[in-house]
């Protein structure tokens, strides 16, 4: 089938891809000429573990296009995915500017019927919308259909997701269109959701708040911990077994980022409100995770006192490992609480540093050498949970800082390992192990 993606994007990249993968005709539109001209030669704008190698190949099999272009793009389409970004506005409402372009760009060169499926994450009856602009701009004799099927793809794990993910959700209130859809996923084997077009919309809101919940909650949860003595790692554990709870998203650091939790906990609270539906529970999470990105600055301030002057190693700037997505990324928090208290600041990332940069300037130093970032360091922070971080050796940390000072946002290291070296470690709802260098004393 033919199928054209619009949003070269995260979420339109991956989707590009893995579709050409099955054996599809993909054609990917994007409007910016330069991210159309890499990815023309086989490079893509975004780190995705296993992305590139599979635009490389089926551009070279002829299985995907790219382009700016809409008539190339729209005109024989058979499926179109509308992938393009949704961001969120100053109130926290999702910004609907790109959909509404993609929308009346659909209508104007579309020259057969087809199905349109949004992939962005749009608020309740956005959907609706969509097929409104387009009827009332399209030729009166096509056929158009609008279906919402978001997307559940974690960034670092994409490629995977979208092979083998937990559910396909469909969202039409016309059976024959949800049928076809069906149809069109057969080929994945996974699991197949069909709801009525606003429940669809509804869900990925639903999904997203509800993890980040959980998020916010474990990390409550490890905050009493410290006070209390527990060690959150063997509470998560204990808590985790229960099938009703599950071991998934109770992994305690400085909270969560990324492009959809963050944005998506806030318009689900305004959708609430613009119903007169305050949503107090959400507001809370949201409330913790700003809370909890601060953690690191603040034991780090408890640890040392003033960071003026003081030289800091910041261990990773994305808002996970195996991304290179800095948006609401703890790490920036940190830097930009670090810089307000005057310490000077080395970055370690493999890499997120170029888009980093584009945030942060020069402010800051960049390296993709841990061990640089740490040389005559007084204290480490580690933001992101890189393997490269996981397993550095720690004698590192005390044979390159000045003060073996680690406060550690992600929990990498287990206490029976760190409590080998003479290093002052600190990490999130879990005990200390508070030995002070003799050169820091």
């Amino acid at each position: 089938m033919k199928v054209t993606v619009a949003g070269a994007g995260y979420v339109g990249l991956v989707t590009s891809a893995c579709l050409a993968e099955l054996g599809h005709q993909v054609t990917c539109i994007d409007i910016q000429k330069e991210k159309i001209d890499l990815l023309q030669c086989g490079r893509s704008p975004i780190y995705e573990p296993g992305l590139e190698p599979l635009l490389e190949k089926n551009l070279r099999n002829g299985q995907l296009h790219f382009t700016t272009n809409p008539h190339k793009a729209y005109s024989d389409a058979g499926i179109i995915f509308i992938a393009v970004g949704t961001p969120e506005t100053h109130d926290g409402s999702a910004d609907l500017k790109y959909i509404h372009v993609v929308a009346h760009t659909i209508a104007n060169y579309i020259e057969q019927d087809v199905i349109v499926c949004t992939k962005s994450t749009v608020p309740v009856g956005t959907n609706e919308l969509i097929q409104q602009i387009i009827d009332s701009r399209k030729p009166p004799n096509l056929q158009v259909e609008v279906v919402a099927n978001p997307e559940f793809l974690r960034e670092g794990a994409a490629i995977l997701d979208f092979f083998h993910g937990d559910r396909i959700v469909i969202g039409t209130n016309h059976p024959e269109v949800a049928a076809l859809m069906e149809q069109f996923y057969l080929p994945l084997n996974i699991p197949i959701i069909k709801t009525d077009i606003r429940s669809a919309e509804m869900i990925k809101y639903a999904a997203n708040a509800f993890l980040a919940t959980k998020i916010s909650f474990i990390n409550e949860i490890a905050n009493i911990c410290e006070h209390v003595g527990a060690n959150i790692d063997e509470v998560a554990y204990g808590i985790g077994q229960d099938k009703r709870i599950g071991q998934h998203f109770l992994k305690a650091g400085v909270g969560y980022g990324g492009s959809c939790f963050p944005k998506d906990t806030k318009a689900l609270v305004q959708i609430g409100g613009n119903f007169k539906q305050r949503f107090e529970l959400l507001e809370a999470v949201i409330n913790v995770n700003n809370r909890q990105q601060s953690l690191p600055v603040l034991k780090a301030m408890d640890t040392i006192g003033s960071l003026h002057g003081k030289k800091v190693a910041l261990l990773g700037l994305a808002f996970k490992a195996d991304t290179d997505d800095v948006r609401e990324s703890a790490a920036l928090t940190i830097v930009k609480e670090l810089l307000e208290a005057g310490a000077d600041v080395s970055a370690y990332d493999p890499i997120a540093i170029p888009k980093a940069r584009k945030i942060v300037g020069d402010a800051i130093g960049y390296t993709e050498e841990i061990r640089q970032a740490l040389q005559d360091a007084d204290l480490a922070i580690i933001a992101t949970d890189w393997e490269q971080i996981k397993h550095l050796p720690l004698e590192v940390y005390l044979t390159h800082m000045k003060n073996p000072i680690v406060i550690d946002g992600r929990n990498c290291y287990s206490l029976q390992e760190i409590k080998q070296f003479p290093i002052t470690y600190l990490s999130v709802g879990r005990p200390g192990h508070p030995i002070v260098n003799d050169k820091f004393e």
